[in-house]
């Protein structure tokens, strides 16, 4: 199992077909991370990346890891942000997928989405790199706390 991060950071990456990134972090988790989904959430990105040429083009920004973008079209995303969605794309189950998608959609921190919930931080976290399984109740109390915080 990877060592856990204080904050996600790119190793390196690898743009494979389809609109895909193999995403290596510090901690030498590796993920596929799936660009598609996010063409439909934001338009505007599906508009500038949904080219392979152009999409084949993204690259880590600096030595620091932060941010991968792609310099021609002006278009950063933060590792931080990637490492949720990947972690979401990467749910070994449904109440997993739930919690870890809720989050990036929200862009919750842990200890945000811990005193979201009423949990600890400690809880949310185990539930966030995998060392406990997320209950169905958590996975239903994440969308109903979207359905009320998004009306």
């Amino acid at each position: 199992m990877a060592q856990e991060m204080k904050r996600p950071r790119f190793k390196a990456i690898e743009v494979l077909n389809d609109f895909k990134i193999r995403a290596t972090f510090i901690n030498d988790s590796i993920f596929t991370i799936d660009f598609k989904p996010f063409f439909v959430e934001s338009p505007r990105l599906g508009e500038l990346l949904n080219n392979q040429a152009a999409f084949e083009k993204a690259v880590i920004s600096d030595d620091s890891g932060w941010i991968i973008e792609w310099n021609d079209l002006d278009i950063q995303i933060g590792a931080d942000t990637l490492w949720l969605d990947a972690q979401a794309q990467n749910a070994p189950d449904e109440n997993t997928r739930i919690f870890a998608t809720w989050r990036a959609r929200n862009g919750l921190s842990l200890s945000q989405a811990a005193k979201e919930l009423g949990m600890t931080s400690r809880t949310m976290s185990d539930y966030g790199n995998g060392k406990r399984p997320v209950p169905r109740y958590i996975a239903l109390a994440c969308k109903g706390w979207e359905l009320e915080n998004t009306k």
